[in-house]
């Protein structure tokens, strides 16, 4: 890192928690290990203080700890915070329960269907007095009777956090300010958010369940954060922790903890901000991101080195199914990497429905007790136990000290699977592993196909600790030509982590014709959020920043606009006709016709990014072997789509030359997962010891679909 010092990086998963150290020379060191979900901080000094005496490395030499953590999504989804209370404007206290109305998946199908509950309870809900108009002014004042009121009604309520979303407060954050302030005084211990201060952008709904989200996780993460840095500190790291955010960069461990809504999708974008890392080195612009980890699959589309970021996505619910798809979940406006996610992990269970057909997922098995063959209690069969008996992983155990019983694998697959469907056992645990490809494709399908993107164009980047044995598969399936799997591929998410920059995304609601408008005014508005921006990052005017501007417009009586990128510096006096011009450009994209009615301002963005140093990607030991390597050993394998098994040799990664390759049918075993190399299939591993695969038949059709899951009559 060019002398800055050691970095660190950790990924907190659903079944593990993995540790990248990047040393001052750059070096990279290694570490995995189960996950300890009753306090995950435990598993992450322990990993930490592991890899760092392996590496022979002080912890008084760490200056930085870069945090990847589910900690909010999981917030949200098991609703495990204190109660929260809702301030609005009087008559919109049914706001939550209104909501919007979304099915999908079997919803659809359902007469019966009830949606879920909001997370504020009626009683928390509290009306005030007050209202303002879309462009600020004052319709009815607020009154200190009615704030005098609130805080004694708040008082007797006792809540852990306190939203506070009036109407329009976008347009004017007084009345808001004023509640706020008078809250955090009258329960200085209750976590406090505005809208006005957390996202201020329109649309009621959205806003308010945004804030409420931030007040429900609010709590919860300034504690563990607070918590884990005093931790490290115990083992002696003391700089702060930084956090990763939904939109791909960093934030300082109190501007999450202010913030925390900002970090909802903190895991999944580090491994989409990873597979672009990964592109940028082969020289691959354009990479589809595939992370498989022990409870679910995520993936992601980085285009010409920048990943796609929406501005809005659901948490929680049947599935994350990125930007341009409803969802059951929880609505969020912040910034986030686009991505879909499926539960389909390697603990994700093997159950049978009540149609008798053979489903994986979205339950996981997890940490605890984790798949049948860790020997931890867990009896259900899993993704793991599948793979385990196909023969691609190990029998002697995984990264992170697991050992694995093929015996147990067996006995699970056979009394949950193959005996009810009448099935042997080897083909119970193919059809196991095939359905969970079918799911992940149809992840990948949905940020491509569905979306007007041809994978054959792109490469596919496999990582996780579970990724690369399917990556193979599902790169055939969409006739994808070039597969990446980096080395530390178990750990990636980590990796990128140690290089990822600090960040800060801001928006502003500026409703207003284009045609109107004054530049002076429009470049004031930006001129702002770039000047809040560099406060949060703790810069002055005169470093130098990545600022990028972007403004959300649309058509006049449209209620939905499209975001269109601004050139940076000053908005010049022609600029509004320069940004009517291209919003009619990607008009014509996204709908197929040039619209030639009026065009609203909608909302101004700005995204500050300040650059850190990136660790070259060096392994910890340089690689011994030859160019034509020799298998280490053999075993048994079943490969997708064969109905036998062969003897398939096995390489050991880490004694694999820069420009060794090997042909398939073989495994390719590494310290943290498996490569399997299908009949057919080509690898050469390149200068960084990244496998560098070429499937087998690859398809010409990009919407291919995989295996369809096993059924019975």
């Amino acid at each position: 890192m060019n002398g800055s010092g050691v970095v660190v990086g950790v990924d907190i998963g659903g079944t593990f928690t993995d540790v990248a150290i990047a040393a001052a020379d750059g070096t990279l060191h290694l570490g995995k290990l189960p996950t300890t979900p009753e306090d995950p901080r435990v598993g992450v000094v322990q990993g930490v203080r592991q890899v760092l005496a392996d590496a022979g490395l002080g912890a008084d030499s760490v200056t930085r700890v870069v945090h990847g953590t589910t900690l909010a999504t999981n917030v949200v989804l098991e609703r495990r915070g204190g109660p929260v209370a809702l301030v609005t404007t009087e008559g919109f206290g049914d706001l939550m329960r209104l909501g919007r109305q979304a099915r999908v998946e079997e919803d659809r199908y359902d007469v019966l269907y009830t949606p879920p509950p909001p997370p504020v309870d009626a009683t928390l809900t509290f009306e005030v007095a007050e209202r303002l108009g879309a462009r600020g002014e004052v319709l009815v004042p607020l009154a200190d009777d009615a704030v005098r009121e609130l805080t004694r009604r708040l008082t007797d309520a006792d809540p852990v956090g306190i939203a506070v979303c009036f109407l329009h407060s976008y347009a004017n954050p007084a009345h808001e300010h004023r509640v706020a302030a008078a809250c955090r005084a009258a329960l200085p211990d209750a976590f406090v958010a505005a809208s006005c201060d957390v996202w201020p952008e329109m649309r009621e709904y959205e806003r308010a369940m945004t804030t409420v989200v931030c007040a429900l996780v609010g709590p919860v993460m300034a504690g563990y954060l607070g918590g884990l840095e005093r931790r490290l500190a115990e083992i002696g790291i003391h700089c702060g922790v930084e956090v990763m955010e939904s939109s791909g960069g960093v934030m300082s461990a109190a501007a999450a903890a202010r913030r925390p809504v900002c970090t909802v999708e903190s895991g999944g974008a580090a491994g989409v901000i990873t597979a672009g890392m990964i592109g940028d080195q082969i020289g691959a612009p354009d990479v589809i991101s595939f992370d498989m980890g022990g409870t679910t699959a995520k993936t992601g589309i980085v285009r010409d080195g920048q990943p796609r970021l929406a501005h809005s996505f659901q948490v929680g619910g049947k599935g994350s199914f990125g930007a341009t798809r409803a969802g059951t979940g929880v609505p969020v406006k912040t910034p986030v990497v686009d991505l879909a996610e499926v539960g389909a992990g390697g603990g994700s269970r093997a159950w049978i429905d009540a149609g008798g057909a053979l489903r994986v997922g979205p339950g996981s098995a997890g940490a605890v007790p984790g798949p049948a063959c860790y020997g931890r209690g867990g009896t259900e069969p899993t993704v793991t136990d599948a793979n385990l008996l196909l023969g691609y992983l190990d029998p002697t155990g995984l990264a992170g000290g697991v050992t694995l019983s093929s015996e147990r694998a067996a006995r699970a697959i056979a009394s949950v699977v193959a005996d009810p469907l009448g099935l042997d056992v080897a083909d119970a645990a193919s059809a196991i592993h095939e359905i969970a490809n079918a799911t992940m494709a149809a992840a990948i399908r949905l940020v491509t196909v569905q979306r007007g993107i041809d994978p054959r164009d792109f490469t596919l980047v496999g990582f996780g600790g579970a990724g690369p044995v399917h990556v193979a598969r599902l790169a055939s399936t969409f006739g994808i030509r070039s597969v990446v799997v980096p080395w530390g591929a178990g750990v990636a998410s980590a990796i990128g982590l140690v290089g990822s920059d600090p960040t800060v995304e801001l928006v502003q609601t500026r409703l207003v014709e284009v045609a109107d408008a004054d530049p002076v005014d429009v470049e004031a508005v930006f001129a702002q959020l770039e000047a809040r921006g560099r406060a949060e990052l703790g810069v002055d005017e005169e470093q130098p920043l990545i600022v990028r501007r972007a403004a959300d417009l649309r058509c006049r009586g449209q209620a939905h606009e499209l975001t269109v990128a601004i050139a940076p510096g000053r908005f010049a006096p022609d600029g509004l006709e320069m940004l009517t011009t291209r919003f009619r450009d990607e008009y014509e994209r996204a709908y197929g016709i040039r619209s030639t009615a009026g065009v609203e301002l909608v909302n101004a963005r700005v995204r500050l990014i300040r650059p850190v140093a990136k660790p070259p990607r060096r392994a910890e030991r340089p690689p011994t072997g030859a160019a034509a390597p020799q298998p280490a050993r053999h075993r048994a394998v079943r490969f997708p789509g064969e109905d036998r098994y062969v003897d398939a040799p096995i390489y050991d990664w880490g004694t694999l030359a820069a420009g060794a390759r090997l042909g398939g049918p073989a495994l390719v075993a590494g310290p943290d997962t498996t490569v399997v190399v299908p009949p057919a299939a080509r690898v050469e591993l390149d200068e960084q010891r990244n496998v560098l695969l070429h499937p087998p038949n690859a398809s010409d059709s990009p919407v291919g679909t995989g295996t369809s899951p096993a059924r019975t009559g």
